[in-house]
């Protein structure tokens, strides 16, 4: 690789992350596409017909419920699809594959695996919002010329989380039992009480406050905002502000832990 920009040697990693999707992406067909359709219908579509007639549309913003639920399910699937992409290939490219000891034993360094993973991770990320986007015009729920913007608001709602999984993932020994806990009581919880599926001002004011500082309200809320056409200009400025924050803490605490794993 003699000759080669610091940039490309990640792209060899992330190349050799998309010959191995290549054989591998008609698994994540469920899980990119049918997935939003099945929330949106038996969530957006049936619930949201009950919601609806008990709430009224008032209740969400002067929507209905089907256009509140769309772009929170949206980021809140970014969020799901960069902690597993950030969590098992990780440990097991770290432990059980020992990918990184074969591509550390070329002229590959640390920043170089970072690099493409995350690369990899993004373009995962892209693909997913961009299915959720379509299935979204599909049904009807976008409102704003700047909804097509919510494509990279919800890759970086991704960012927010992954470079800060892989951060934890790489502090881990080779057993499960960490991850499972990260998805049971921190993924979950905050898939369900960040605003993706009601107005987090139905909680009470401790909850509010903690919902606000967590990575996916504000994911959500800029989501939602561009999507509906909602946003104003500060606010998306001020969540997006918190969105790149935690993605740049989480990228200088993987390179440290994965840096600290894998060459001491």
């Amino acid at each position: 690789m003699t000759g080669l920009t610091a940039a490309q040697p990640g792209m060899r990693v992330l190349q050799r992350n998309l010959w191995v999707y290549r054989r591998t992406w008609r698994g994540s067909i469920f899980t990119s596409f049918l997935t939003p359709v099945l929330f949106l219908l038996a969530m957006g579509l049936g619930l949201g017909a009950l919601v609806n007639q008990g709430a009224g549309a008032g209740g969400f913003g002067g929507v209905t419920y089907l256009a509140f639920l769309a772009p929170g399910l949206m980021a809140g699937s970014a969020m799901q699809t960069a902690a597993f992409e950030s969590s098992f290939p990780i440990m097991a490219r770290i432990q059980w594959r020992r990918n990184y000891e074969a591509m550390l034993a070329t002229p590959l360094r640390v920043r170089d695996l970072l690099v493409g993973e995350l690369g990899y991770i993004g373009f995962r990320l892209l693909t997913t919002a961009g299915v959720f986007f379509l299935v979204m015009l599909a049904f009807g729920v976008v409102r704003s010329p700047l909804a097509p913007l919510s494509v990279p608001a919800a890759v970086l709602t991704g960012y927010a989380f992954s470079p800060l999984i892989v951060a934890f993932s790489a502090t881990q020994k080779g057993d499960t039992t960490g991850f499972n806990m990260l998805f049971r009581f921190v993924i979950m919880p905050l898939y369900l009480f960040s605003g993706s599926f009601f107005p987090i001002e139905q909680l009470p004011g401790a909850l509010q406050a903690l919902a606000w500082l967590t990575p996916l309200y504000n994911g959500v809320a800029l989501t939602r905002g561009l999507v509906l056409g909602t946003a104003e200009p500060l606010t998306a400025m001020a969540h997006t502000a918190v969105l790149v924050a935690y993605a740049g803490l989480g990228l200088a605490l993987a390179r440290r832990n994965l840096g600290r794993r894998m060459v001491g």
